[in-house]
């Protein structure tokens, strides 16, 4: 979740966000078979995913957790990226309605990266997390990875990166950055995240 292209430009009104960002990345597949999701769940891909189904999905599972940067990709932009091959987006249903999504990004190096992965608000700690995690696992080696990669953020879910690691990933470095998140954006930003803005 980082500025580039598409992201907020240098003049607009923006809070500095203070984060360390842990890089995961995992050589060989899961060796242990995959807990089954529960008879009410389901998972489907997305072929052709619309733009405002992806903001609802991208806003609502990451609303809590400071995902910005989409947010300010214009709409003919993100439709752009979203009908790229490369790129599989898959969700999860629990009752006939979204419980969550994941996003895998498919590089010229063969590695797939999964760019986002959550629950809705309302469907987390109802046991769901792992299977589906592992879902997304199990979807990016079936892509023709040779590794997958994966990062997180101390904005995101306290277990996020447990839960990364007792999937099989393994930490690669941790680093500091400092996002400028839009205020138009109307996102709450945590406390400790804050950064004093420069004079």
């Amino acid at each position: 979740m980082r500025a580039g292209a598409g992201g907020p430009s240098a003049a607009e009104p923006s809070v500095p966000v203070a984060v360390e960002v842990t890089f995961l990345r995992m050589e060989v597949p899961p060796a242990v078979p995959a807990p089954a999701l529960p008879e009410d769940v389901s998972v489907a891909r997305v072929r052709q995913c619309s733009v405002p189904f992806y903001r609802y999905l991208y806003g609502t599972v990451g609303g809590p957790w400071l995902w910005w940067l989409r947010r300010t990709v214009p709409d003919a932009e993100l439709a752009r990226y979203l009908a790229q091959p490369s790129v599989m987006l898959r969700v999860l249903y629990r009752g006939g309605e979204p419980a969550g999504f994941y996003e895998l990004e498919a590089r010229r190096d063969r590695t797939v990266n999964l760019s986002y992965f959550g629950l809705m608000p309302w469907m987390i700690g109802q046991g769901l997390g792992r299977a589906f995690l592992r879902d997304a696992v199990d979807a990016a080696w079936g892509a023709g990875a040779v590794a997958v990669t994966v990062n997180t953020c101390t904005a995101d879910h306290p277990r996020a990166l447990p839960n990364y690691v007792d999937c099989g990933f393994a930490p690669l470095r941790r680093q500091r950055e400092v996002w400028p998140v839009p205020k138009r954006l109307g996102l709450e930003v945590p406390d400790h995240l804050r950064v004093d803005a420069p004079p």
